[in-house]
């Protein structure tokens, strides 16, 4: 079940990005598995806005999460995190649509985030579900700086690129919520 996360389940969102982290070691990206994740009080800033979702397991137990905001105009995923103990299980892809669904109800355009061009769960997932890769030039402003930020902070060892994904008209209202 998708659903917006509760105040007292920040600290499991912090295990969570941890844990799916860990992967990053099997690629040679230790700094990535080593990186801290958002302190319990940067996560309360986008859980007092509503826009923390949480996938939950039959126990009401989060596994996984997504973070979303407003930038440049759209909606943009600052984070998605599965525990490895429910990977590979479309609870990312389920995030994402839900997400989709809230931008499509704010009336935005496209659903937009950064990743690793080229580690398999990263860019080429997201191309599987419908994102394309923004060249430079089409970057607006907030997207270039969360890139430009990611490099000052070590992340450009790896390349990293700017996705988005147009949100579709189709879809329903469901689960739409404002963004903030």
């Amino acid at each position: 079940m998708i659903r917006t996360a509760r105040a007292d389940e920040l600290e499991r969102l912090r295990g969570i990005e941890f844990a799916a982290g860990e992967i990053f070691r099997s690629c040679g990206m230790d700094a990535i598995a080593d990186d801290e994740p958002l302190t319990v009080t940067e996560l309360a800033l986008y859980q007092a806005r509503g826009s923390v979702l949480v996938f939950a397991d039959a126990s009401d137990v989060p596994v996984a999460y997504l973070l979303l905001e407003h930038l440049d105009g759209n909606a943009h995923v600052e984070q998605l995190s599965v525990h490895p103990s429910h990977a590979r299980q479309g609870l990312g892809s389920e995030l994402l649509d839900v997400a989709e669904k809230r931008a499509h109800a704010e009336g935005l355009e496209w659903l937009t985030l950064t990743t690793f061009r080229d580690v398999p769960w990263n860019a080429p997932y997201y191309r599987r579900l419908g994102f394309e890769e923004l060249d430079p030039e089409m970057l607006e402003d907030g997207l270039r700086g969360i890139l430009e930020c990611e490099g000052l902070v070590g992340l450009n060892r790896w390349p990293r690129i700017a996705m988005r994904r147009r949100v579709r008209s189709i879809l329903t209202q469901e689960n739409s919520v404002s963004l903030y």
